[in-house]
């Protein structure tokens, strides 16, 4: 796996985002084409609205199942962060930093992380901008 840094390091999983995502989506359109067809032939709605149901299903899945783990994951990185702040400073985070911010100092080096965390709360740095701050980036190869 390449070094990751500030322009490589979101993850794009092909399968996911480029490949079933579309793929419910023209599941969604065809299936309301379908149920207007057959509503304007006069014949039974059920199929189209059978197949509606389904890939609305589908695509509600899809989302929460993205953001369940990334929520959940986002959880362990708050708590990791703040473990390892602590350990470098002897203090717990600053109660300020939103977890869009703290999700961004993950990447920082412990040289720099307790540095850039204070910057961070007391400028209200965006998560790009922290990320951007980074000098010595320590990747996160395991984000979903």
């Amino acid at each position: 796996m390449k070094t990751q840094n500030y322009k490589n390091h979101r993850r794009f999983v092909l399968m996911y985002h480029s490949v079933t995502f579309p793929l419910i989506i023209l599941l969604l359109i065809s299936s309301v084409y379908y149920t207007i067809a057959a509503f304007n032939a006069g014949t039974s709605l059920k199929p189209g609205l059978f197949l509606f149901l389904v890939s609305f299903v589908l695509l509600m899945l899809l989302y929460f199942a993205r953001t369940f783990s990334l929520k959940a994951q986002d959880r362990a990185i708050r708590a990791e962060e703040n473990f390892r702040h602590y350990l470098l400073t002897g203090k717990p985070l600053d109660s300020r930093l939103t977890i869009r911010q703290i999700i961004g100092l993950r990447f920082a080096s412990d040289e720099e992380f307790p540095e850039l965390a204070k910057k961070a709360a007391e400028t209200g740095m965006s998560e790009e901008d922290i990320k951007k701050a980074v000098k010595n980036w320590r990747g996160d190869y395991y984000r979903i």
